[in-house]
């Protein structure tokens, strides 16, 4: 079975990009978030009460397809790289959804994701609140325009306590404030470099000490 790395983060701290960066260099399998359109995300950003349920089951189901077609197929190949963890479906509605709401998602996500598949490692980028809010102005996403920067702080604690009880795999977390991965090719070296060491078990290294180092690609065997 191959490996699987997860990237996570906020809304616009360079998930996908990492994601894309990964496939194209090491040949990985990708699997980004569901691209079916939701129809409740962007009258969920103007009324949450209202869209709240309807926008997390949209997510759940869609995502659950995407999870099983990874266990049942993408795992065989040597890597694969997803830009989501499963387990953020549960955070994000226990942030939006009332009780009742919440008590019948967690029927239906617990009976789905007894099944999905476990990452070998999560990748988890940071950044400072005004640098994701100005990504997020300048991607011009349909909806994200609405997006607070108190929504996204609390969000940021969500990720943090979801990190600190994280016991299914390792966890590497990487400052992406200024890290220029995309065009820059130091930058993108040093970031394949500690991804690659954490996926091999080793201690991570600051990029500043170890600069003289090339990166070792990444190898199914």
């Amino acid at each position: 079975m191959g490996r699987f790395v997860v990237v996570e983060g906020l809304i616009g701290v360079g998930k996908t990009s990492l994601c894309r960066l990964l496939a194209e260099v090491w040949s990985a399998r990708l699997v980004l978030e569901p691209s079916e359109f939701n129809p409740f995300l962007e009258p969920f950003y103007r009324d949450p009460g209202r869209y709240a349920f309807p926008v997390q089951m949209f997510y759940l189901m869609n995502r659950w397809k995407q999870q099983e077609k990874i266990r049942q197929e993408d795992l065989f190949h040597p890597l694969v790289v997803s830009d989501y963890l499963w387990e953020k479906d549960r955070m994000f509605a226990e942030k939006t959804l009332e009780a009742l709401e919440l008590d019948l998602y967690a029927r239906f996500a617990g009976a789905l994701g007894a099944s999905a598949p476990k990452p070998d490692l999560l990748v988890y980028l940071e950044a400072p609140l005004p640098v994701v809010l100005a990504r997020i102005a300048k991607r011009r996403a349909p909806g994200e325009e609405v997006i607070q920067a108190n929504y996204l702080e609390d969000l940021a604690e969500r990720y943090d306590r979801l990190l600190s009880g994280w016991r299914q795999c390792p966890v590497l977390r990487i400052d992406n404030t200024s890290l220029d991965y995309t065009g820059d090719p130091a930058a993108r070296e040093a970031v394949l470099r500690r991804i690659k060491r954490a996926l091999d078990g080793e201690p991570d290294v600051p990029p500043q000490a170890d600069d003289d180092r090339q990166v070792s690609l990444f190898s199914g065997s």
